[in-house]
């Protein structure tokens, strides 16, 4: 099941000036709606000339938290004619490159992409695939510290996750490691469907742990069913990305996926001038941002410690 969004926009470049049509970018993702990446590649690529309305049009495909039909929207997007696929997540770009050798694919959101198979290397990732990558994955011992410093108190905290998502897997271990240091027990629930993740969730209380970590992706909308299960049993929430906040919680550690998305704009327009996307180097995205919601805090009960909020990049208030 997916939903589709046309939003036109931009450019005046080599290629755009060859066409008849606007150059088409499919999205591909497995979030309900236009991620903050999608979001930060229009920006920039605005600020970079292009013409909304003129030159670009862009197919955001979502799939809703179904991981296992993206092969399958990949293949349709490729099918429908578009120009260049931009992928939110490991996922997405697996299932990009299973559906095209030939069309051009721009990632974010992947943690290790030479590992992953995606690339054969950062300077050179040969084939059709580039993009950013961040740190994310080396972030989770720091997170769950800083999960720690914000709750003195927290003993058990809840790691729910998608079984088959290999990067989440490697978050586990990190946690596992941290947790031991730390004195805090990591309760692991292994997901596999969406229904198994929602009748997990909605059994939480509130008495048997103290906080939750939320992974990244949205696989199986364990980040939604994470948002309902804490809000309703008043249970201080960890994320990776600020984006959740908006919804009710409490903190997150790790990249921006927006600024990943602005970065992965530069790789766009060399595309689009023409530039065969194996040979542009993948990047780094090394920005991180600690973000917390007093808001959320407040209904908790909870006060932040004074020195973890003067660290906090971002309050939301």
């Amino acid at each position: 099941m997916f939903w589709m969004l046309l939003v036109c926009l931009l450019p005046g470049t080599a290629l755009a000036g060859k066409r008849s049509s606007p150059v088409r970018i499919g999205v591909l993702t497995a979030s309900w709606g236009p991620p903050p990446g999608v979001m930060g590649l229009i920006e920039d690529l605005v600020a970079r000339g292009y013409r909304e309305n003129e030159d670009f049009v862009i197919g955001v495909r979502f799939t809703q938290g179904d991981s296992a039909v993206l092969p399958t929207v990949a293949r349709e997007l490729v099918r429908d004619g578009v120009d260049i696929l931009f992928c939110t997540g490991e996922a997405e770009a697996k299932a990009a490159q299973q559906a095209t050798t030939t069309h051009p694919v721009v990632f974010i959101g992947v943690g290790d992409p030479v590992g992953e198979g995606l690339i054969h290397s950062y300077a050179q990732p040969g084939g059709n695939i580039t993009g950013v990558t961040d740190l994310n994955r080396d972030l989770s011992s720091k997170r769950l510290e800083l999960f720690k410093e914000l709750l003195p108190g927290l003993k058990r905290v809840l790691f729910p996750y998608n079984a088959t998502n290999e990067h989440q897997a490697a978050n586990l271990m990190q946690y596992r490691a941290a947790a031991q240091h730390l004195g805090i027990v990591v309760v692991e629930r292994q997901l596999r469907t969406l229904e198994e993740a929602r009748d997990a969730l909605a059994g939480v209380r509130k008495e048997e742990i103290n906080g939750v970590l939320t992974p990244r992706g949205v696989d199986l909308n364990i980040p939604g069913f994470v948002l309902a299960a804490t809000t309703r049993q008043g249970i201080p929430s960890m994320f990776e990305i600020a984006f959740y906040l908006e919804s009710g919680g409490l903190a997150s550690y790790g990249p921006s996926n927006f600024a990943s998305g602005q970065q992965a704009a530069r790789l766009v327009d060399k595309i689009i001038k023409g530039v065969n996307p194996g040979e542009i180097p993948v990047e780094v995205d090394d920005y991180f941002e600690l973000t917390i919601n007093l808001k959320v805090a407040k209904a908790l009960g909870i006060i932040i410690p004074p020195e973890v909020l003067y660290r906090a990049d971002r309050i939301i208030r």
